[in-house]
């Protein structure tokens, strides 16, 4: 009878440490104000003295003091472990729980464990969805041994942690992402003289990415004309974009051949991010607008429509992509554009469709695309390719049209 009711008040005692780090309220916190609720429960539960939170960085090399309750000078002096370093880096290399019973003689990375006088850690790593995120610790001031079912919860709140910070993380990221995809991607092109323009950015449905189009007036008056891709997708991939944008500016202010501006463009990524890779179209229209330079690292060419004819993609050579190369030649391409001629830019996320092919998607847009309004053009693209349903991917589209004759002197 006494085994009996020793189970039972087992059972309801563990019933009540779950509930304690699983509650509804969780859910409405940011990060911060989850895992410092959370080292509190813990705490109260295993009565420990001190409970850490560290999450493993950006490159996965540290492990980043971000919460602490009893020992919050971790945080307040950024405190940091190697993975694979110490005791926390062990927890996290091993991803298995790791208990220390005399902390002095334990040889720990942080020497803020030993000037805190503690004596006994248990750890645990925090990983979600089979990825480690971090891992979370407890401490006491006197010798402890932790049981079974006290490192079964520790393991519980981290997991739970784990959810909940990757859930979090996840949604600052893909708001930080779009953030800086809306300030570096005009809102609409700008006033050309000679040309009428129209664009479209619209993210996928999973994740915004690395897609951007520009366009910008060089000194000598040309007109220089941007569409690209960067491989991967969220903030990363949209960092990488914003530093290409920028360096391919400079690039054009001191070269008019695009074939020149791509090959230091590539250089630049090889040299500073090697693990970056892109797809990249740049295009120089004259001051008139009739010729038009491209070259392409590894992008689709652009549709043209001729004022009195069908849609077609440009007859050109891709060269290699951006990341990919450094020694690989590039070339430029020189087309005529008629008066009231019309160019599409686009990315693949327009045309590329898991059941179908992309000469499909081609020929689709080919049909879309006529030598009108640009701003009915790209309506007319965007209904005939996207429709209803949010394309998976990113789709970036830039619609220009050279100005005719008759449209100038009205």
């Amino acid at each position: 009878m006494e085994k009996t009711a020793g189970a039972t008040e087992g059972a309801n005692r563990r019933l009540a440490n779950i509930q304690a780090i699983t509650d509804e309220a969780f859910a409405q916190m940011d990060v911060d104000e989850l895992l410092d609720t959370l080292l509190d429960r813990v705490r109260a539960v295993l009565g420990v003295d001190t409970a850490v939170v560290l999450l493993l960085d950006r490159e996965e090399r540290f492990l980043v003091a971000t919460a602490a309750k009893g020992i919050e000078e971790e945080v307040a002096q950024a405190a940091h472990v190697p993975v694979g370093e110490g005791f926390a880096g062990r927890v996290a290399a091993e991803r298995r729980p790791v208990y220390i019973p005399d902390v002095p003689s334990a040889g720990v990375f942080n020497p803020l464990l030993v000037e805190r006088g503690l004596r006994s850690l248990l750890g645990v790593p925090l990983v979600g969805a089979g990825r480690l995120v971090g891992v979370m610790h407890v401490g006491t001031l006197a010798h402890r041994r932790f049981t079974s079912e006290e490192t079964e919860f520790l393991q519980l709140a981290g997991s739970r942690a784990a959810q909940a910070v990757q859930s979090v993380l996840s949604r600052s990221e893909h708001a930080g992402a779009l953030e800086l995809q809306r300030s570096l991607i005009p809102a609409a092109p700008p006033d050309v003289p000679g040309f009428e323009m129209a664009a479209r950015y619209r993210p996928g449905k999973a994740i915004v990415g690395g897609d951007w189009y520009d366009v910008f007036t060089l000194p000598s008056g040309e007109i220089g004309i941007v569409i690209g891709d960067v491989a991967g997708n969220g903030l990363p991939a949209a960092v990488v974009m914003g530093r290409m944008r920028s360096a391919l500016r400079a690039y054009a202010l001191d070269n008019d051949d695009p074939a020149e501006v791509l090959r230091k463009l590539n250089r630049k990524m090889l040299y500073f991010e090697p693990e970056a890779t892109a797809t990249v179209l740049y295009a120089v229209a004259d001051r008139g607008g009739g010729r038009i330079r491209l070259s392409s690292a590894g992008h689709p060419p652009p549709v043209l429509a001729p004022p009195d004819g069908p849609a077609e993609p440009v007859d050109m050579k891709f060269d290699v992509l951006i990341g990919l190369g450094e020694d690989i030649p590039r070339r430029t391409k020189t087309i005529d554009v008629p008066p009231g001629a019309l160019l599409c830019f686009y990315t693949d996320g327009l045309i590329e469709r898991r059941d179908d092919s992309i000469l499909n998607g081609v020929a689709r847009l080919c049909q879309a695309v006529h030598a009108g309004p640009p701003e009915a053009v790209g309506a007319a693209v965007m209904s005939a390719l996207i429709g209803r349903e949010a394309a998976p991917d990113d789709v970036a589209l830039l619609v220009v049209r050279r100005v005719a004759q008759d449209d100038r002197d009205d």
